[in-house]
């Protein structure tokens, strides 16, 4: 396994849990295509793919939003699924058992208002995954998505605190409308996405290619 993050800490992180590691932007095409040489070279090949960088971008109603950070977010979470899956095919040819897995959200099936860069980009990752399932279908890949509810993390708290903001009401209430989101009640954890990972990536899921997988406690309405 080859586990790649721009940050630093991260990375570190991995390391002292026995992973090899590495820093890489995945908005960056010309670092994503050497990461991939890197992963040639340090496993000798590459069976799973999976796609899980991503930002959550700007808050706001979108005649406020910044043009460079609706870039950046696009940059991040579809852009760099492009250039991991353009750069890393070669390697995926080769395996007998090649599965990539793309992160999307479940604001990749619902609108949600005062999020419209982390929306749209998500609806691309779907887009992207159907369209490659297609593709590389005949090669014996699989290409599927994962679509996760609001996770547990500093992440959430930070959109929780920034959507609290736009509509002007206290970040504790907000917080309770991400919870009742969904019909569980609850945050997702991220082990629930991991081990969805996992599966899709697996032999168990030998004959799924091209869906959406929902991992969201079953999310009736975004926030």
């Amino acid at each position: 396994m080859l586990v790649s993050d721009i940050d630093e800490g991260a990375v570190e992180a991995a390391r002292r849990d026995g992973l090899t590691a590495v820093v890489s932007d995945s908005a960056s095409e010309e670092q994503t295509a050497a990461l991939m040489d890197a992963a040639g070279a340090e496993l000798g090949g590459l069976d799973v793919l999976v796609n899980n960088a991503g930002i959550a971008g700007p808050t706001g109603p979108i005649e406020t939003l910044d043009s460079e950070a609706w870039r950046r977010t696009f940059d991040v979470n579809i852009h760099s699924q492009f250039y991991a899956v353009k750069h890393g095919l070669a390697l995926l040819r080769r395996s007998e058992n090649a599965s990539i897995v793309n992160l999307s959200s479940a604001a990749g099936r619902l609108g949600m208002a005062g999020r419209s860069p982390y929306s749209s980009s998500k609806w691309a990752v779907i887009g992207l995954t159907k369209t490659l399932a297609i593709e590389l279908g005949a090669e014996g890949i699989r290409v599927n998505a994962i679509c996760p509810g609001a996770v547990n993390g500093p992440r959430i708290d930070g959109v929780i605190e920034a959507k609290a903001q736009m509509l002007g009401r206290d970040v504790g209430e907000v917080a309770r409308l991400y919870r009742a989101q969904s019909s569980l009640g609850r945050l997702i954890e991220p082990d629930d996405i991991a081990d969805a990972a996992v599966f899709l990536a697996s032999p168990l899921a030998a004959s799924i290619t091209g869906q959406a997988l929902a991992v969201d406690g079953n999310t009736e309405k975004l926030y």
